[in-house]
């Protein structure tokens, strides 16, 4: 059990069997009755945000939230399928599990899985990838000076808005939680 006093940005929780993280809190002591503490917690499972208050010193059950770090093997049609580096197991994770960042999944990639009592509940991908630029149009002399972007298609076919003098078997890092362009690499 964990106290909401003791509630900081990205402490678990679990409520009603679902797992929370700790998003924002803010301890408020009104001058007339007792303290208070505002919260907005994300569903782990679901990504979604509600706003929750608890009495100051509420006991909360703490979420054990495992994470393993895992490397992507490949697809098997039915699912994407995961080895756990340390003990070399394989898991099958389904598309809706992996979120919309599964379009920058690509083969040998390490991952963060979460799981909660046993279950599979999301993924951690890192921040950014390098994927080679497999379709582009080719950049026209002098379209640089106004610093325009065009689209370019990635090896695992996502499509991304790249500047023009980017061109076909570039490689380039891309944001994975915003899908934007960074650098070449």
């Amino acid at each position: 059990m964990i106290s909401s006093n003791d509630f900081r940005n990205g402490v678990s929780i679990e409520l009603d069997g679902v797992a929370y993280l700790v998003v924002d809190f803010q301890h408020v002591k009104p001058g007339k009755g007792a303290a208070f503490v505002r919260t907005k917690l994300k569903n782990v499972k679901t990504g979604g945000v509600v706003e929750r208050t608890f009495d100051a010193g509420e006991k909360v059950p703490k979420a054990h939230l495992t994470r393993r770090e895992m490397e992507y093997l490949y697809n098997d049609g039915e699912g994407y399928i995961f080895m756990d580096i340390e003990t070399f197991d394989q898991i099958s994770i389904n598309e809706e599990q992996l979120g919309s960042e599964i379009k920058y999944l690509k083969e040998n990639m390490h991952v963060m899985v979460l799981f909660f009592q046993g279950n599979i509940i999301g993924v951690d991908f890192p921040g950014q990838v390098e994927l080679k630029v497999v379709e582009t149009e080719p950049g026209i002399k002098g379209d640089t000076a106004s610093g325009g972007n065009k689209p370019a298609t990635l090896e695992t076919g996502a499509v991304v808005r790249v500047p023009f003098f980017v061109n076909e078997d570039d490689v380039i890092r891309v944001n994975i939680k915003t899908g934007e362009y960074i650098e070449r690499v």
